[in-house]
């Protein structure tokens, strides 16, 4: 295994990671946001008041993206059980 390959497989490993993770990550960023501009212009200063709503679209956002993000995932196994037979031939 040369360093070409080890750098193919980490730079894969983490754009897979931040693919898969990006729809919820972004989701959950957007719903705060809105939520902390709403605390601030009507002055509610509730801390649970984040939770439901972000629990709520992050359930959303599983089931729409949920199958993709499992055939990114699947996709890189096989990528990386691929590699592990052509490094021990």
């Amino acid at each position: 295994m040369n360093e070409n390959l080890l750098v193919g497989i980490v730079k894969d490993a983490i754009t897979t990671g931040l693919l898969v993770s990006a729809p919820i990550l972004i989701v959950s960023v957007v719903i705060g946001l809105l939520i902390s501009i709403f605390q601030a212009t009507t002055s509610i200063q509730e801390q649970t008041l984040t939770f439901v709503p972000k629990l709520i679209a992050i359930a959303v956002i599983g089931l729409i993206a949920g199958g993709w993000m499992l055939h990114k995932i699947m996709d890189f196994t096989v990528r990386i059980f691929d590699l592990i037979t052509q490094v021990t031939k």
